[in-house]
């Protein structure tokens, strides 16, 4: 005798087709440069449902396509790499003349950005999880070009070592929800333009230095002797400029650009009609419709937070959905395969900020130092280096998209090569010479990793776990200036220690479990 299937058998069994069926057209979907497009958890996750959901919308994207919104979004996007790239970088741009002036011990202002950038990774990375990704996409470029731009007025060191410990609360954010905000609304074929996104930050460290070498070598103290604020002007010449332009690509943000919250971060605390509203007004956006509907996303499975009172409600300022607690973590770490991706990941940004922050941090030191050993110390020709070694860095950015398709080992395991090789030069233009080498390869290895990371972290978890990496490589930053405080910075020791950290970082990068490359990040 045939047995005769429930009602509630038959609502699971059309559940379990639809979800099916999306998942097949996600899978049936084709892109000439990395070929059908595959969930990169195809062989499971710990949460059916949410994966279910995700298939379901990166198809429904997918179908909008590449269109005016992901374009215009590839530059508002862009400006967090911009600010991530020239505030840390700015430690270093201003550390000669500030010491000169207030005469200080030079790590200690690195220190103070980096306890800032510290502070920054930890509160908007998991913050944007839990209120939206539009509180932290519009709040941290402009509590950076707000603070930046104050720091330029500050009367000692302590003003100026606070001001930038705020700058940096604001740019250690950028990282982490810009590029959770740009791969929620990409299309999977176009996943590698969160790549290419990094010529925004080799674009931020050309234009600081373009700015710095004019101001800082013709508005300085030769020296410390007699130097007062009246004759060494240039540095606050370049924080009052770079803390406008600044708050000018935040206007840009706040007033001309709307961003739309995250559908898959909708989705995931239980908002399904708020998510179909979203994927609507993105095809309107583009030009185009979506026929999905709340039934389709719905019927992947119940989701969301219990509800709560009116009271409750009240009380929670920034979101209505979610609260602190170590949920987003431990999903992170739901399984063995999960937990060992995510630890290291972690220890791969770690080690990567201890060897990258303790040699940009003092780049312009190690110039000036080696330079005037080779008797051309000059801050003109140090500044004009600086200048060459950020214009090196801006193809790199474009090689990276492209090179994101193949293994990573040559380019991570090159960069530490050429560091670590800058230390045997004998004359400036040879240490000039490796240090294009260094930073053409460093500006590939860092638009890989800034791709990598978010992608394989699930978008309902994406903050969270770049606030985690972020984390990680500014603990680390944190320690670099340490180190520098008690390593004799006359010798190339700290140079050895970088280029060694990040030689063993690019094998690190080869015991990752999921490879991203042609798959869709859910």
């Amino acid at each position: 005798m045939t047995p005769i299937d429930s009602p509630k058998d038959d609502i699971a069994n059309s559940k379990s087709r639809s979800i099916d069926t999306r998942a097949s057209s996600l899978n049936e979907l084709s892109n000439c440069i990395t070929g059908p497009l595959i969930d990169l958890y195809e062989d499971g996750y710990s949460d059916p449902v949410y994966q279910a959901k995700a298939h379901i919308l990166s198809r429904s994207i997918q179908e909008i396509g590449m269109g005016r919104y992901q374009w215009y979004l590839f530059v508002v996007a862009g400006f967090g790499w911009f600010a991530d790239s020239v505030w840390p970088l700015l430690s270093g741009l201003i550390l000669t003349p500030v010491v000169y002036e207030f005469h200080f011990n030079g790590p200690f202002l690195s220190l103070a950005s980096n306890i800032g950038l510290l502070v920054g990774a930890i509160f908007w990375g998991l913050g944007c999880d839990i209120w939206g990704r539009r509180w932290s996409f519009n709040l941290t470029l402009l509590i950076a070009g707000v603070f930046g731009l104050i720091s330029g007025a500050s009367p000692d060191f302590v003003a100026l070592a606070s001001l930038i410990a705020v700058v940096g609360v604001g740019v250690g954010g950028n990282m982490p929800v810009d590029s959770a905000v740009f791969l929620d609304f990409v299309p999977g074929s176009h996943q590698y333009l969160l790549t290419i996104l990094s010529i925004w930050w080799s674009l931020g460290q050309l234009l600081s230095s373009l700015i710095a070498w004019p101001l800082i070598a013709n508005y300085s103290c030769s020296s410390a002797i007699n130097c007062e604020r009246a004759n060494n002007m240039g540095w606050r010449y370049l924080l009052f400029t770079l803390g406008g332009i600044t708050l000018l690509l935040w206007g840009l943000r706040f007033f001309v650009f709307t961003l739309l919250e995250s559908p898959r971060f909708l989705s995931g605390i239980g908002k399904d009609a708020e998510a179909v509203e979203v994927i609507r007004k993105l095809a309107k956006f583009n030009g185009t419709t979506s026929d999905l509907t709340v039934e389709e996303l719905a019927s992947a499975g119940p989701r969301g937070t219990q509800a709560r009172s009116p009271s409750a409600e009240r009380r929670q300022l920034l979101s209505k959905s979610s609260k602190y607690n170590a949920n987003h973590i431990k999903a992170l770490f739901a399984t063995p395969k999960m937990a060992w991706s995510t630890s290291l990941l972690i220890a791969l940004w770690g080690i990567i900020g201890l060897g990258s922050t303790l040699y940009n941090s003092f780049l312009p030191y190690l110039l000036a130092s080696r330079g005037a050993v080779f008797g051309d110390g000059s801050l003109y020709i140090t500044y004009r280096n600086q200048v060459i070694l950020s214009v090196i860095g801006v193809p790199g950015a474009f090689l990276a998209g492209w090179a994101v398709e193949l293994p990573h080992i040559g380019r991570r395991g090159l960069t530490g090569a050429f560091l670590f090789a800058s230390t045997t030069a004998r004359t400036s233009n040879a240490l000039l010479g490796w240090n294009c080498g260094y930073v053409f390869n460093s500006n590939i290895m860092y638009g890989v990793l800034y791709a990598v990371s978010p992608e394989i972290f699930p978008a309902k978890d994406r903050g969270t776990g770049n606030g985690l990496t972020s984390t990680a490589t500014r603990v680390f930053g944190v320690m670099a200036p340490v180190i520098a405080l008690y390593a004799n910075l006359a010798t190339a020791v700290p140079v050895y220690i970088a280029g060694g950290l990040i030689i063993f970082a690019g094998f690190l990068a080869l015991l990752l479990p999921y490879e991203p490359r042609g798959k869709v990040s859910i």
